[in-house]
């Protein structure tokens, strides 16, 4: 596809994560199992809140997004990654990699957000427990959604937007397994100041902004806590805020390696390893991270799974 005088490739080819023949039916194999695991894990996760009105509240409505979100954004790149396995073509149509690029941004981006609204659920929950109720209401819960929604895919469009208008002449590897935003600015033989600008202001909300305000929320929740005299009432606190918590470190720990660790010759591979961590395998753990360590949902998902083995 060619838009106008914009770019002269029509297609990009994408090295994956091997270029050994040998290795891509142990990678097919392997990404399978994980795309299905996060498939059934989440899809379980969305289908026992939305099914069990002992879940029907804010915390859990939360993670009900969360969870469409994870499946959403495993779902934009791993796909075409095994089709493209299977088939022996690794190339993408320039508009569909600008399509990847767009959704794979919107659903990282709804991610963050989520996580940070997480934060501010648990924070008004435990350090003001009587007025919970009343300030996370149904209509400020659906807000909150609403404006990360509107929030990410600002910075999605923004990036996608800009991205399109560059010209990319004959270089069309990318080394990834999908079109991710980085490795296609290095292929542009346009200038991408105005793009590296845009990707410093809206990558310092995301990744220094938006954590600055979940550790401040987190530090106002473990001052509260300590000050719980029970032990049994400061395990049920931390309890509710350990899972959050794991996933957050688990995101950001993944993304920073790949926004934060300097550029070097050898960083290509261990970009391909972070971006599987944040993009594929966070995605794939967070149901478990949610539920192991979880009564409520634990006996949502059992009655769920009862009720369908009837």
């Amino acid at each position: 596809m060619k838009t106008g005088n914009h770019t002269s490739v029509s297609e990009f080819y994408l090295l994956g994560l091997s270029e050994h023949q040998g290795e891509q039916s142990l990678l097919f194999g392997i990404f399978l199992v994980i795309y299905l695991v996060t498939v059934v894990g989440n899809s379980l996760i969305i289908l026992a809140i939305g099914s069990d009105p002992h879940l029907h509240t804010p915390m859990y409505f939360f993670l009900f997004n969360f969870s469409l979100t994870d499946l959403c954004l495993s779902s934009t790149t791993v796909p075409k990654m095994l089709v493209n396995i299977q088939a022996h073509r690794h190339t993408i149509p320039y508009a569909g990699c600008l399509s990847q690029v767009c959704f794979f941004l919107w659903f990282i981006g709804l991610d963050v957000f989520l996580l940070a609204v997480m934060a501010y659920d648990r924070l008004v929950a435990i350090c003001h427990p009587l007025h919970y109720t009343t300030v996370m209401s149904l209509r400020r819960c659906i807000l909150l959604v609403a404006t990360s929604l509107v929030l990410a895919h600002s910075y999605s469009l923004t990036h996608t937007i800009l991205l399109a208008q560059l010209s990319f002449c004959q270089d069309n590897i990318v080394s990834h397994f999908f079109c991710e935003l980085l490795p296609l600015l290095k292929l542009s033989c346009s200038n991408t100041y105005a793009n590296q600008c845009v990707l410093m202001y809206w990558g310092g909300a995301l990744t220094v902004l938006i954590p600055l305000l979940i550790i401040t929320s987190y530090a106002r929740i473990v001052a509260t806590i300590v000050r719980v005299p029970s032990a049994r009432g400061k395990w049920k606190a931390f309890s509710t805020c350990g899972s959050h918590l794991s996933a957050v470190c688990l995101f950001y720990a993944s993304a920073i390696g790949v926004y934060f660790i300097p550029s070097a010759a050898d960083s290509v591979g261990k970009d391909r390893i972070a971006a599987v961590m944040y993009a594929v395998v966070t995605p794939m753990l967070n149901p478990f991270i949610y539920s192991l360590r979880n009564k409520d949902m634990k006996c949502a998902l059992g009655r769920l799974l009862s009720r369908g083995a009837l």
